[in-house]
């Protein structure tokens, strides 16, 4: 998997001009799955998300997670973390996990995710979206296999 999350004081996903997902303060997660990928992998990563401290304490210290600010996630579905652009310049996305692995795992992961936080929003998997954020920070982390 390789996932791009956004520390984010707002965002929202639209799909043929209707809001599919939107949430205030939390974390915009974008998620790529590989074609290696399976449920095990899935749940390091969410485990991970959930215990990351991202969100500023009274200090102004980045001490406390998703939890700790009762913050809210919205996730994203994007296979194009997988482009690999190393030859040419078309990319190639031949370890993006197929279609329907992707939209299982995508599934998956709302699912666990939503057993475990308050708001969790989605957007449509393999729609055209358009995603609108106002980044907190910013902040930017990328996870992918070598870093977790």
């Amino acid at each position: 998997m390789r996932i791009v999350i956004q520390r984010v004081l707002e965002a929202k996903v639209e799909v043929d001009g209707k809001i599919t997902g939107a949430i205030g303060k939390g974390l915009l997660i974008f998620l790529g799955v590989g074609k290696d990928d399976d449920k095990n992998i899935a749940d390091r990563y969410i485990d991970k998300i959930l215990k990351l401290r991202i969100f500023a304490d009274d200090m102004g210290k980045t001490n406390l997670s998703l939890n700790d600010v009762k913050g809210e996630l919205l996730l994203v579905s994007q296979f194009t973390l997988y482009a690999d652009c190393r030859k040419g310049n078309r990319p190639d996305f031949i370890n993006a996990g197929s279609a329907s692995k992707a939209e299982d795992l995508y599934e998956y992961f709302l699912e666990q995710i939503r057993d475990r936080i308050g708001k969790v929003e989605s957007g449509v998997f393999g729609a055209e979206m358009k995603v609108s954020l106002v980044n907190d920070g910013p902040f930017t982390i990328v996870l992918d296999e070598d870093l977790i």
